[in-house]
């Protein structure tokens, strides 16, 4: 099991979990693919146009952890590639997705 310093990106806010995480839009299709610093990196395949990045990473977000779309809550960044949202899901089940979408850390 990995430790808290294994998933930065990670961490308990209250009832749920933030993630920090930095996006690239307008790839061929959604994906998560490691980390980048101390966030998860996720290719979208949505184009950084009128929300609709933000949409795509909500959305997919949502439905990786199996929650309702409209609990998921951009926190920060709605115009840049570094963002943070706000997931209700304990920590614990969000870095056991995080194993599951993503390549164990260094």
């Amino acid at each position: 099991m990995a430790s808290e310093s294994d998933w930065p990106c990670a961490r308990a806010d209250g009832t749920g979990t933030l993630l920090d995480v930095h996006v690239v839009p307008g790839a061929k299709r959604t994906e998560a693919c490691g980390l980048h610093g101390d966030a998860l990196k996720l290719r979208l395949a949505a184009a950084p146009v009128e929300g609709q990045a933000n949409d795509c990473l909500l959305r997919w977000l949502a439905e990786q952890l199996h929650l309702p779309r409209q609990q998921v809550v951009l926190k920060r960044g709605a115009t840049s590639r570094r963002k943070q949202v706000w997931l209700p899901a304990s920590l614990a089940d969000v870095r056991r997705w995080l194993h599951g979408v993503s390549a164990e850390p260094a």
